[in-house]
């Protein structure tokens, strides 16, 4: 089920803005497909997973079919190659070439209890114990070769990448097949380029089963949302997100290719696999033909985790490629590893993306810029970039507030022919064209420059929500502005100032019951949306309302004037003679 708050948070927002001017006057999924540029191999034997299957996915025949299986090797020490770099830890089992560990030096854990023999935050670790990426079979007709099982040596025992790229190859054999897998790491980046192998695949080739894991272990302090972000992202035409919630438990659910990538994604951390073709890494002709998920938590209505794998198709040559991205979501990192990959963490719905999308970036690179540049915390990025936000706003806001007034000050002449004309609809319409003619007053002079920086403020909640940069700093007794503040002093300030700005906004009005229960009402359904949102979000509102508080006030002396021009101090509408 998809998390509904944000959408009501952001109606709610706009009603506030609209209201008081107003007052004033699923399908079933379908089979995978193999694309053109997949390897030739029987539907009947495609690789499925199954319910009953606890650990990596398996392959199945069709029914009659006898399917050769690699029996279990002897037992045979295993060994884990160790790959670090400043930005990462990796580790490499010679069992099966699987990734049994992926450590992000630059985060820690934040899941309770996690922590050093010190007491201090642990290094954060995406994998949990006993489970691995890229854990592959590889089906050849009626034959499965279970690449997983594989005792492979490895040309190095641990490897530094520091000044460029650098490349570990493991080497071993199975039922007369020799394979080669050469994994080249970027010190700089979280990318992994994988290279393949394998010989006497024969004529037909095979399709390549590779598993991405079955979730992620838990590292962040609220479970909850951390859960509720959790998905399958698969790019196609566009991107489709698939949530680990909406899967039915205990059964497979196939997604259908072609795909450019797929990611499976926690609200913070992205495993991403891209299927590149024999000619090399700046093609991208290879594609995967598909994805396969298993949800598989002892809680039936709200699953968490699944296993899921990726198909990709085998030439005969036994060749291919492909890169993975395991790392956190930084919109640079995803950004460079193209094909649209940073969209694997999508500002807003889909029907508001297009829109939404490349105001957030903006913002979002600005918000990173005045953290570098200008050496400032991200508390105080997120106060100066509130006071920003106001300033650029303040003309748009000054032409709504004006328009509103005016509207305003012909309020009792508005409803005076409204009562007159009642029933006479044109005649109705005409008296209030003329009224606004006469009085110079554009009846949706308050709405539309309000409307135009929304997309803006949209953009806004989306990136403090969401952005990994907020996440575990912490700002005067904030301890985390990523979370939400446990002891809900910034949530009251926000609705504390928003009553603030209606009040002023209303000095020198005519008596409204409709406004005055506004006021009340509004600030008290903000602070009961926004409490449980992370608190770098509720500390740029309350920044914006504490900023629009002196133009309030600039227009609430306007209006006082307006009011003592027309010789009517307490009453709006009434003409000097």
């Amino acid at each position: 089920m998809n998390d509904r708050r944000p959408l009501f948070a952001i109606a709610l927002i706009m009603l506030i803005a609209l209201v008081p001017s107003f007052l004033l006057k699923k399908p079933a999924p379908k089979p995978v497909a193999t694309a053109d540029s997949t390897a030739s191999v029987r539907p009947d034997t495609a690789a499925v997973l199954t319910p009953a299957d606890s650990g990596p996915p398996v392959m199945h025949a069709a029914p009659g079919d006898q399917v050769s299986e690699e029996p279990e090797s002897p037992a045979v020490p295993e060994d884990t190659v160790v790959v670090r770099s400043p930005l990462y830890r990796y580790g490499i089992s010679t069992r099966g070439g699987r990734l049994i560990s992926s450590q992000f030096l630059h985060y820690k854990s934040l899941a309770h209890g996690d922590t050093t023999a010190a007491g201090k935050p642990d290094t954060l670790e995406l994998l949990t114990p006993g489970t691995a990426l890229i854990d592959a079979k590889l089906a050849m007709g009626t034959d499965t070769l279970r690449l997983d099982r594989v005792h492979y040596t490895a040309s190095i025992d641990s490897l530094t990448p520091v000044l460029g790229n650098a490349t570990v190859t493991f080497t071993g054999e199975s039922n007369g097949h020799v394979i080669t897998l050469r994994y080249t790491f970027d010190p700089d980046d979280f990318r992994i380029r994988i290279d393949g192998e394998i010989s006497g695949l024969g004529a037909s080739g095979g399709t390549l089963l590779v598993g991405m894991g079955n979730g992620f272990r838990e590292s962040e302090k609220n479970l909850a949302e951390d859960h509720r972000e959790r998905a399958i992202v698969t790019k196609q035409d566009g991107t489709k997100l698939t949530r680990i919630l909406s899967l039915k438990p205990q059964t497979p659910t196939t997604l259908s290719g072609p795909f450019e990538w797929v990611g499976v994604k926690s609200k913070y951390f992205v495993v991403g696999v891209f299927a590149y073709d024999s000619i090399g890494p700046k093609s991208f002709t290879g594609r995967i033909g598909g994805v396969q998920a298993i949800a598989r938590d002892a809680t039936p209505e709200k699953p968490i985790r699944a296993d899921v794998a990726a198909t990709l198709s085998v030439p005969a040559s036994g060749a291919f490629g492909m890169s993975w991205y395991v790392g956190p979501m930084e919109y640079d990192r995803l950004n460079h590893m193209g094909h649209d990959f940073d969209d694997v963490n999508p500002y807003g719905w889909a029907w508001l993306r297009p829109i939404i999308r490349p105001i957030a970036v903006a913002l979002r690179d600005l918000f990173i810029w005045m953290h570098h540049a200008l050496g400032l915390g991200y508390g105080l990025v997120i106060v100066a970039f509130g006071i920003l936000i106001r300033l650029v706003l303040w003309p748009l806001n000054q032409k709504a507030m004006r328009s509103m007034t005016a509207m305003q000050a012909i309020q009792p002449q508005l409803t005076a022919i409204q009562e007159k004309y009642k029933e006479d609809p044109p005649r109705l319409q005409q008296e209030m064209f003329k009224l606004y003619k006469e009085n110079n007053v554009n009846p949706f002079g308050g709405c539309w420059p309000m409307l135009l920086p929304y997309p803006m403020l949209v953009a806004v909640f989306f990136v403090l929500q969401n952005t990994i940069e907020l996440r575990g700093v912490s700002f005067l007794w904030m301890p985390d502005l990523a979370q939400y503040d446990p002891l809900f002093i910034i949530p009251v300030v926000m609705a504390v100032s928003m009553f603030a700005v209606s009040r002023i906004g209303m000095m020198g009005m005519p008596p409204n019951p409709q406004t005055k229960m506004m006021s009340w009402l509004m600030p008290g359904m903000m602070l009961v949306f926004f409490s449980k949102f992370a608190s770098g979000l509720n500390l740029y509102y309350a920044v914006q309302n504490l900023v629009s508080l002196p133009q309030q006030w600039l227009i609430m002396k306007e209006r006082k004037k307006v009011l003592e021009a027309r010789n009517a101090p307490m009453t709006i509408g009434t003409k000097k003679k």
